[in-house]
């Protein structure tokens, strides 16, 4: 039985097969698409749709696109008090933080040690749950700076006493 060509690519772009198997089916099931393709099912031949390269650039850049626009929507804010000292958005502060990793590493923890206020807040004024964290971290180093500065305080007096 002769298989036409149209029917071939059918069957092909159905079950991701090859010209030769596509062929072979048809003309096992008389032509017939439908029976082709259930004959692929029984068989278990349907291979998995392979990716091209061109998929695959468009997801990673729209990944890209919606990473950038969830950091533009997200600001990272150092408040002393209620001044805002610092009211970056997440993207400008993530790439300031790979550029210049020292700047963080150094800044964010003497911004919690001089008692200053970290937040990370969407663009429609929500706290983010990391805000928890950050706040017992402070409250935790306040505490332990605290404790160190009356230490000393002590110690200062009891030498000047003595």
């Amino acid at each position: 039985m002769s298989v036409s060509l149209e029917k071939i690519d059918l069957l092909r772009n159905r079950v991701n097969t090859s010209y030769e198997e596509a062929k072979a089916a048809l003309e096992k099931t008389n032509g017939d698409l439908v029976e082709a393709l259930i004959y692929f099912e029984k068989e278990n031949k349907t291979k998995p749709e392979e990716k091209k390269a061109a998929d695959f650039a468009s997801e990673a850049t729209g990944f890209i696109k919606s990473l950038i626009q969830k950091g533009n929507n997200t600001r990272l804010i150092i408040k002393k008090e209620d001044k805002d000292i610092i009211n970056l958005s997440m993207t400008v502060s993530v790439i300031g933080g790979v550029l210049a990793p020292y700047i963080p590493l150094v800044g964010i923890p003497l911004a919690v040690i001089t008692k200053h206020k970290v937040r990370i807040v969407k663009s429609n004024g929500e706290d983010m749950k990391i805000n928890k964290v950050i706040d017992k971290v402070s409250e935790t180093v306040t505490s332990t700076v605290d404790s160190i500065v009356n230490q000393s305080e002590k110690q200062e007096t009891k030498e000047e006493v003595n």
